[in-house]
């Protein structure tokens, strides 16, 4: 096979070794290394020493990161590559064969690297993601809060919508104050709230014991504390985010992107959609297109591969809350097919659609154009006449047809 690459290295990372093979004109070698940044700061220098110019390595969890942003600072070509991309030879699975393997495959240009982004939009990644966690977090809290009310029985999540609210807050500081008086503690309520006077005051008459007063008192310490760190990362982040406001405002025409969703697929995908061939492409890396499992002429299982969750996740709530926007063309195309596949399916279709313009978008420096809640009615305009006539002849009415639909 032609060598495309004289001197190249392959690693095989470990968690606290990195097995290194370097091949070269002059022949192989090969090294175990340890993980500390030293170890690792003498495996780039011994890399650089034999003139390797490509490094091909597995994206092994988050062992990678590390050696990446050494070799990054070296001016090598670095290559981390899908696992599943590079299996070896059953019956031959060693840490040393895994890494001669990568460089024979790396030496011959079979391998292809994943998308890693510059090290500033890595930085804003995690920012971005460590913020969702947060999130996930205070909701996980929140459902703690709540399960401790149940079982208190008090039912205050059965008449207030938002429990954590104005009026929710100062009912539950009051219950942890030890207040019992469900009249006074009704007298709370704000906005609309004070409507329902009669129904708070059953929903709050319960059992409260100390230690669960004591409960309420540290999970809502713990909300307010994620409250504040939310917002301390929300700043970072609007700071770096500055520079893109206008390819974010682009972004948030499209029915279902907010703000923060914006942000999450700028920092996923990044302004540069030169890096990603087609709209196919880029769906196809996020994990939302659909499966391709064929064999003997028989289709398998369509359903969709592994790939970005964090973007796939934003992606399918922005489609849940299109499917909810009134007379636009993507809640549209969600009814017509939930209709026929459910659901969940309709949803992960939508999320297709949302990337797929997010694409031309970020590409084309557009803003959104939608195309109307009737756009597939005038796609089919002539099929949907013959339907409906089909139909009210079955059920016995004349039908005459004037104008331009005959």
């Amino acid at each position: 096979m032609e060598v495309v690459h004289e001197r190249c290295c392959g690693l095989d990372v470990h968690k606290k070794k990195v097995v290194a093979c370097v091949l070269t004109p002059e022949g192989k070698e090969i090294r175990t290394f340890g993980t500390m940044t030293e170890d690792l700061q003498a495996m780039c220098q011994w890399i650089r020493q034999h003139g390797c110019t490509h490094v091909a390595m597995e994206s092994t969890g988050v062992y990678w990161k590390p050696i990446y942003n050494l070799l990054e600072d070296q001016g090598l070509e670095i290559l981390v590559v899908n696992a599943q991309h590079i299996k070896q030879v059953p019956g031959r699975k060693t840490d040393v064969k895994d890494a001669e393997w990568i460089a024979q495959l790396l030496q011959h240009g079979l391998l292809k690297g994943s998308y890693i982004p510059s090290r500033e939009q890595r930085e804003l990644r995690e920012l971005i993601r460590y913020r969702k966690s947060l999130i996930r977090e205070r909701a996980s809290e929140v459902n703690r809060l709540q399960k401790v009310l149940e079982g208190a029985n008090i039912k205050l999540a059965s008449v207030a919508s938002n429990v954590l609210g104005v009026s929710g807050r100062a009912i539950l500081e009051e219950l942890i104050a030890g207040n019992t008086n469900e009249q006074d503690m009704a007298a709370l309520a704000k906005g609309r709230l004070r409507n329902k006077t009669k129904e708070l005051e059953q929903a709050l008459k319960g059992i409260v014991r100390p230690h669960q007063r004591k409960l309420m008192a540290i999970q809502l310490q713990h909300i307010d504390e994620l409250d504040e760190l939310i917002e301390e990362v929300s700043a970072e982040i609007e700071r770096r985010m500055h520079p893109f406001d206008e390819d974010l405002a682009r972004l948030e025409g499209i029915p279902g992107v907010g703000r923060k969703a914006a942000e999450m697929i700028v920092a996923e995908v990044g302004l540069d959609m030169n890096r990603f061939p087609t709209a196919a492409h880029l769906a196809s890396w996020a994990g939302l297109c659909p499966g391709n499992h064929e064999s003997a002429g028989k289709r398998y299982s369509g359903k969709t591969r592994k790939g970005n969750g964090w973007l796939r996740e934003t992606m399918v709530e922005c489609a849940r809350a299109a499917a909810r926007s009134k007379n636009t063309r993507l809640s549209a195309r969600y009814h017509r097919i939930a209709a026929r596949r459910g659901t969940k399916r309709a949803a992960v279709a939508l999320a297709h659609t949302l990337l797929i313009i997010v694409y031309h978008l970020l590409k084309h420096n557009v803003a959104y154009h939608d195309l109307g809640p009737d756009y597939y009615d005038r796609q089919n305009r002539e099929t949907l006449i013959r339907r409906h006539v089909h139909r009210l002849k079955q059920l016995g009415v004349q039908v005459v047809i004037t104008g331009e639909a005959s």
